[in-house]
């Protein structure tokens, strides 16, 4: 047993005391692992615990004080919890904001919250942040500040701009002292003081600053330890790719999983993601729907171009899986094949997730059940949770021994779950935000007597498992008076292999249009195949009157937030005249 194999989680007052908890039990252990100059690199916890103290002392000898906000603006990398348990030790703030954004989206951040610094990996976006602080420093009034909206920017690579005060992060964290004096300090901050900004993706206009205190992602992640602890812990480790600056993975990416003493690997990139899953081999991933609807096209289509055999096996070790799923008994001969099936199979699927995964979390959006059942079915151990920014952010998860696809399972151990009469999940607990920054009546609406209003439907079934039916105000109204869910029937496009990506419209419209992104492979006489598929599957109102073939909804093109989640309303607004020839 090592120090991180608790039998119950420690209740620590604060994150920053808990890291440097971790880091005192076990300073020898490998904490963070990343790529640089040519190789995996290894930072233990003690080495960890040093540079975090030294970055805290220095961003105050920088004028950095309690209170203020602080942009991160950096892929995951090990600089990324050095920089937020220093910020967090000396009561500052940090405000995480994705590398995607663009100067206008830092501008607006910057205008929100009042930061009057930023923390940058690269020269672009340093450069990008200058343009931002040009933005919205002629939108603020602030003489008190010599330059506008910033007046300190550190980084991590060479830049320099006449614009604003400008260090080198190598400069902040090299002193040699050990951690004490920061340790003693962070211990004394209490947890229900303010932890973050995270600001919400923005799927629905401009985002909006989610005041989280500790409390509320120390809760998520006792929550976390309490359910994956049936599995037993072991030296587990946890491949990070998504971005830090999503609630998501900030608390389960990196607090949770470095509470639980697991080793954190930063992905490369995207691009190099198989790479890395081949070369990490995690025993721990968190997923969001697009990826694991991805991989699963590429499954498929590497099993349709192989020989006829191949296919057979494939066909039929889903079908055995998905009748074990169901509950139904195998045959004698079916056991013997399923077995079989294990190694020459479903092995293969496994090692396309490194070989040795132990669990995937699906989160972040709607797991179609088709793709959860697919996984379980060839033997991947996924289950798929529900939360958002405002409840730290996991407020349910499906249990690891009792996985049932179409919910989201139950809420996590401290949380409060009502269905309120119209259908609306409510939620209460340490989990609950303290508000939204600077917008006190859009709070008080969104948390009314401590309990959290999500805007989204939701059923309780009578095990306590919570199924997700749709967001109260994404429901398409038509003519007629049929409420429709958009995300079921854009889920089960998207299910199909032909199709990429859906967005479904018609609201005060006499029928559903949808526009479809075909997978990569397929025509667009495969898609409207797909659609007509679906169809058949669909109630009367629910079917889709008219579609269109339309290019990727990106990230680039502002159509994907940095989660994969598509924002209905720039696609709505990218596609007007399409739609308008739909009749949606």
């Amino acid at each position: 047993m090592t120090a991180f194999r608790e039998a119950d989680y420690p209740d620590w007052p604060n994150l920053a005391a808990m890291m440097f908890a971790r880091a005192r039990q076990a300073p020898t252990r490998p904490m963070l692992r990343h790529f640089a100059d040519g190789a995996w690199r290894s930072i233990d916890w003690a080495t960890f615990a040093r540079r975090a103290a030294s970055t805290a002392r220095n961003l105050r000898a920088q004028g950095i004080s309690a209170g203020e906000r602080v942009l991160i603006v950096a892929e995951n990398r090990p600089e990324y919890p050095i920089l937020e348990t220093a910020l967090l030790a000396i009561r500052a703030v940090p405000v995480p904001a994705y590398t995607t954004y663009t100067s206008e989206d830092y501008a607006h951040v910057l205008r929100d919250c009042g930061a009057r610094a930023a923390i940058v990996s690269t020269p672009d976006l340093a450069a990008r942040i200058v343009a931002a602080h040009h933005l919205a420093a002629h939108h603020l009034a602030a003489p008190h500040l010599p330059n506008g909206a910033l007046d300190l920017l550190v980084t991590m690579s060479d830049f320099t701009t006449p614009a604003i005060r400008t260090i080198r992060f190598d400069t902040l964290d090299g002193d040699t002292l050990p951690p004490d004096d920061i340790e003693a300090e962070a211990a004394l901050i209490p947890p229900t003081a303010l932890a973050c900004l995270i600001y919400t993706s923005g799927t629905g206009g401009d985002p909006k600053g989610v005041m989280l205190p500790h409390r509320a992602i120390l809760s998520n992640c006792r929550g976390a330890y309490r359910l994956i602890q049936t599995l037993g812990l072991q030296d587990d480790v946890y491949l990070s790719y998504l971005p830090l600056s999503h609630s998501y993975e900030h608390t389960a990416g990196q607090f949770f999983m470095l509470s639980i003493g697991a080793e954190v690997a930063y992905a490369r990139g995207v691009e190099t993601l198989a790479a890395d899953i081949a070369t990490i081999r995690p025993t721990i991933m968190t997923m969001v729907p697009r990826v694991l609807e991805v991989i699963r096209g590429r499954i498929i289509q590497g099993v349709q171009r192989g020989p006829a055999w191949k296919r057979f096996l494939f066909d039929q070790a889903l079908a055995l899986g998905l009748k074990r799923l169901d509950g139904q008994t195998l045959t004698l001969r079916e056991n013997l094949l399923d077995k079989l099936l294990d190694r020459l199979v479903r092995a293969k699927v496994a090692a396309r997730f490194g070989g040795r995964l132990r669990i995937a979390i699906s989160g972040g959006a709607r797991l179609e059940p088709e793709i959860g059942r697919f996984y379980l079915a060839l033997g991947l151990r996924l289950l798929q949770g529900y939360g958002q920014t405002e409840a730290g952010p996991v407020i349910s998860a499906n249990l690891p021994l009792r996985i049932r696809t179409e919910t989201v399972g139950p809420p996590l151990e401290g949380v409060e779950l009502r269905i309120a009469p119209d259908g609306e999940i409510l939620v209460r607990g340490d989990l609950v935000m303290d508000g939204y920054w600077g917008r006190p009546d859009e709070t008080a609406a969104a948390v009314q007597h401590g309990w959290l209003h999500t805007g989204d439907i939701g059923v309780l079934e009578p095990d306590g498992y919570l199924r997700i039916t749709d967001r109260k105000k994404d429901i398409i109204v038509l003519a007629g008076g049929d409420n429709i869910s958009p995300a079921r029937v854009e889920g089960m496009l998207a299910a199909q292999p032909a199709i990429a990506q859906a967005a479904v419209f018609g609201d005060g419209r006499s029928a559903l249009s949808a526009l479809v992104v075909p997978q990569e492979g397929f025509d667009e006489l495969a898609a409207a195949n797909a659609v007509a598929e679906v169809n058949m599957r669909l109630s009367v109102t629910e079917r889709i009157r008219r579609h269109a073939v339309v290019p990727p909804f990106t990230i680039d093109n502002g159509q994907l937030t940095a989660t994969q989640k598509v924002k209905r309303h720039v696609v709505h607004q990218a596609h007007a005249a399409t739609l308008e020839k739909l009749g949606a």
